[in-house]
């Protein structure tokens, strides 16, 4: 064997093996052939890559590009991490808790799910679907959901500047974000029209549904006769918080299940000890909701104590762990996932409304309407269903 074969077969090892370790925690069920034969291709790629591009190519930088297309190919939240990333995460690298109030997703560019509620990122005008092309003038092209978040964490106080995309690609906004520690999340209601009370959630967490069952016990004291629960723009939060506050308006029923790779579905119950209302429920939901907050709205539409009103969710359900590789590098790979109370995935699927309500885009940097088209639906939904 000639050094170069040698050289050659060594630069292989680490991405066959690393495909062969990816293939085994997705759980292909696929025949030894199969295998050898995909493997037989990826070689094949690679030998004619290495020997017929038109300028010599850099192994390491053809390699790493092929692990994360092979990862980023799973769902928007898994990732490959270089060595350096693997090491800091593992080193419990000192992060600071900073932020721009960004949660993001990933199509072709890093893409924003929502802005939290009294962040720099809603006070630019950030919105549900924006394109963040650049973040400090670095392409987001080929950048993780996980680096890109990582990115937008610093110390407080400092700016970050983004490069924004809405609509015209050709005309895109720079913008700069002043990095602040996020504030609790918080529940705001109101006694609305026509006995009609209105939760506004803005982030899930550990206290959150303490916060929840306080405010609509004080709505319940005001007689109210419906209930509208805003989760538009909703992103962060533990997953499982969704489940724990949807047991305040679901007496009885599966709450939805978690799925993790080889096991079956473990399944989370309605608890009648600890729900607080059976009154006429309406949900907000668009492309801002996400994690808990999808969680809580299929929890209550799937066991028919809600109807969801407004626009398709993110669908951002998912687990994910870290996985090392022989070399250092690793996987941030998503193990598990949240299934509605009919057993169906949501993540990278989303929630479909029950009543769908269209919402006109505008210009970045230009004033929104003061209506609220989804608001005045689920006001109508609640009105109308009050009268039958």
């Amino acid at each position: 064997m000639s050094s170069r074969t040698r050289q050659f077969t060594l630069i292989l090892s680490v991405p066959l093996l690393a495909f062969v370790l990816v293939g085994g925690l997705l759980g292909k069920t696929i025949t030894r052939s199969n295998t050898y034969q995909q493997l037989r291709i990826f070689e094949d790629v690679i030998s004619l890559v290495t020997n017929n591009y038109v300028e010599e190519v850099e192994i390491d930088r053809v390699m790493t590009g092929a692990l994360r297309g092979l990862v980023d190919s799973l769902d928007a939240d898994s990732a490959y991490l270089t060595v350096e990333q693997v090491t800091k995460m593992e080193s419990g690298y000192p992060t600071s808790e900073a932020d721009v109030g960004l949660s993001l997703t990933r199509r072709y560019y890093l893409q924003t799910i929502a802005a939290r509620d009294g962040s720099a990122a809603e006070q630019s005008g950030l919105e549900p679907g924006d394109y963040i092309r650049t973040i400090d003038g670095k392409s987001t092209r080929n950048m993780s959901v996980f680096e890109g978040s990582k990115l937008l964490r610093g110390e407080e106080g400092s700016v970050v500047s983004l490069t924004v995309i809405r609509g015209d690609a050709t005309d895109p906004k720079n913008i700069e974000l002043m990095r602040r520690l996020p504030l609790p999340p918080t529940v705001s209601t109101e006694f609305a029209e026509l006995g009609t009370g209105y939760i506004r959630i803005s982030a899930f967490g550990p206290k959150i549904t303490q916060l929840i069952e306080a405010e609509t016990t004080s709505l319940l004291n005001k007689h109210i006769t419906n209930l509208i629960i805003d989760v538009r723009r909703t992103a962060e939060g533990p997953l499982s918080s969704g489940l724990t506050t949807a047991r305040l308006f679901v007496s009885e029923g599966i709450l939805g299940s978690l799925e993790i790779r080889g096991t079956e579905p473990k399944s989370v119950v309605a608890n009648p000890n600890i729900s607080l209302t059976a009154l006429p429920i309406a949900v907000l939901i668009d492309a801002g909701t996400a994690g808990a907050a999808e969680l809580f709205a299929a929890a209550l539409s799937g066991n028919n104590r809600a109807e969801l009103i407004g626009m398709q969710t993110a669908g951002r359900v998912g687990l994910q762990e870290l996985v090392k590789l022989p070399d250092g590098s690793g996987l941030w790979l998503t193990h598990g996932r949240y299934l509605n109370p009919s057993n169906q995935p949501i993540h990278e699927v989303g929630l479909e409304p029950d009543i769908h309500v269209n919402v006109p885009s505008h210009e970045f940097g230009t004033t929104q309407s003061d209506t609220d088209p989804i608001l005045e639906r689920a006001f109508e939904y609640l009105n109308l269903k009050k009268v039958a």
